[in-house]
């Protein structure tokens, strides 16, 4: 990765430079995730389950943005709900990203790997259980 850690947006530099951060692309695919049914929540790390525990939302959480010569490269890291298709899940949020940043950023993503790091349980209890 190269020193500048900003991607520059803007090929007409007569009015100016347009630079997105990677905490920017991160925010915007955290989002798109979320929204897809089938996840359940994305996977955060250490620190981003301490700072949502004293309120703050993190949107970013569970996704890691790397800027290469290539292109951008984005890995989503999600748990999905029980009882879904792993493989459409999966497609259906490389599609909402690439959307989402492709409306917002007018960036073409290289690559948007999903890697399913769990699979979220919903236990219901059947209240006819309970009267046993």
């Amino acid at each position: 990765m190269s020193e500048n850690s900003l991607l520059n947006v803007s090929e007409d530099s007569s009015l100016g430079k347009v630079e997105i951060a990677p905490e920017v692309i991160e925010v915007i695919a955290g989002i798109a995730t979320t929204e897809v049914a089938g996840v359940s929540y994305t996977r955060g790390n250490f620190a981003s389950g301490v700072v949502e525990r004293f309120g703050k939302k993190s949107h970013g959480k569970g996704i890691k943005v790397e800027l290469t010569e290539n292109g951008v490269l984005i890995d989503v890291y999600v748990v999905i709900d029980f009882g879904t298709t792993i493989p459409d899940v999966a497609q259906k949020i490389q599609t909402n990203i690439r959307q989402a940043l492709k409306n917002m950023t007018a960036l073409d993503i290289d690559e948007i790997n999903v890697h399913v790091v769990g699979v979220h349980m919903d236990y219901k209890e059947d209240p006819a259980d309970l009267e046993d």
